[in-house]
């Protein structure tokens, strides 16, 4: 059951239909997917770099059934628009083992077809110069601009491996753009030369900006001339690149995007070396659970009225909603909201991309993972409501804050 409430509503995450204009093969595994934005929809699609939409749509799953599907993919180019107003987003979408949406996508997609793609979003970007908080709200809001990045100079370091470079590339050529003085250094770790996306853009960037920005291509199963450059990157070549290879003094932000162990690893040996948190933006690959929550509907519970449950009231778009759940289920806030509103936001479901995210008004919970929410976001009393279980009677909770 719903009523309406006087709340401001924030703008939030929403799906619209877009036009896949151009699908470009960047190697073997991955592709660049191109979405034509209408002029009518631009004002939904602006963004910063570094952030990310979520793609859904209809697959068969091992059954043959019908199972709704969504992925989390990182946008890879700065902002752009047209004279006509229109914009566009491009997505890289490498196939993953096992992956059903990647694999479809990389062997399927082609321009012309339609797919749901949500408003962007993401806090992996620069705030270098900048109010965090006030950036931060902005980025909440889908209201940003390219040009609130051209400002002041920084010297910038990015370590991405596979996949992760799709908003790194974008961070880098936005910043390299914004002031001639900007340095940023580029770890790019990948198995061999023939996995490495953006390869040619990357040649591109270094050419255009010879002096300022520094690439290295780290390959694990591929001889390079450097040794340091041949191998994982483990605690000892990590140690190695930060003392030899890479500017690492005076760094105004790092930029660590890739599988959890390494973003983890680098986390550890920058905090080790006095590097503050607030100085480090992280992004994870997203864990893509298809069961967690299931569909656009939640995860089915039974509902047995002789035994206890949690009372779980939330405000979505001004509308507050309520649902009981089974005390026995231990579902999330977000299943449990799913089953009554079915346009809850929610992208992977695995506590990393943080299109979930909600304010806890009363009541009490616990979360069990967190890759997405900020310090200062949780001391706000901010959770990620798929990770997030009832621990009192009754729990509230505020999308639109």
């Amino acid at each position: 059951m719903t009523t309406e409430t006087q709340t401001a509503s924030r703008r939030r995450a929403s799906f619209h239909n877009l036009t896949v204009s151009e699908v470009r093969r960047l190697t073997d595994d991955a592709i660049e997917v191109t979405f034509g934005v209408p002029a009518e929809l631009a004002g939904q699609y602006d963004y910063l770099p570094g952030q990310y939409v979520a793609l859904r749509t209809t697959l068969p799953d091992e059954n043959g059934e019908p199972h709704e599907i969504r992925r989390s993919y990182s946008i890879c180019a700065e902002p752009r628009s047209f004279e006509d107003g229109s914009s566009e987003i491009r997505v890289a979408i490498k196939k993953d083992l096992g992956g059903l949406f990647s694999t479809w996508a990389n062997a399927e997609l082609k321009a012309g077809d339609v797919l749901d793609v949500m408003s962007p979003q993401g806090a992996f970007i620069s705030r270098h110069g900048k109010d965090g908080a006030s950036v931060q709200h902005n980025v909440m809001n889908s209201m940003n601009h390219p040009e609130e990045l051209a400002g002041e100079p920084g010297n910038f370091v990015a370590i991405a491996a596979g996949s992760g470079i799709t908003p790194v590339i974008a961070i880098a050529r936005t910043l390299l753009a914004a002031n001639p003085e900007t340095t940023f250094d580029l770890v790019y770790a990948n198995k061999a030369a023939m996995d490495v996306m953006f390869l040619e853009e990357l040649a591109d960037l270094k050419d255009k900006y010879p002096s300022r920005l520094a690439l290295h291509h780290v390959l694990s199963r591929e001889q390079r001339i450097a040794p340091l450059m041949t191998g994982r990157i483990d605690s000892d070549k990590l140690q190695a690149l930060l003392s030899s290879a890479i500017r690492a003094e005076d760094v105004d932000e790092w930029f660590l995007c890739g599988p959890f162990e390494l973003v983890q690893l680098c986390r550890d040996t920058l905090a080790a070396r006095g590097v503050e948190p607030e100085h480090v933006r992280f992004e994870l690959f997203t864990t893509g659970r298809p069961d967690r929550p299931e569909g656009n509907a939640g995860r089915p519970v039974v509902e047995d009225e002789s035994q206890d449950t949690y009372k779980i009231t939330f405000t979505l778009d001004g509308l507050t909603g309520d649902v009981a759940s089974p005390t026995h289920a231990r579902e999330s806030i977000l299943n449990a909201s799913l089953r009554v509103r079915p346009d809850v936001p929610f992208a992977c479901a695995g506590g990393v991309c943080g299109t979930c995210r909600a304010k806890l008004i009363t009541g009490t919970v616990t979360m069990d993972e967190n890759y997405a929410l900020e310090q200062d976001e949780l001391d706000k009393g901010y959770v990620l409501t798929c990770q997030s279980h009832p621990t009192s009677e009754e729990v509230t909770v505020d999308f639109d804050v």
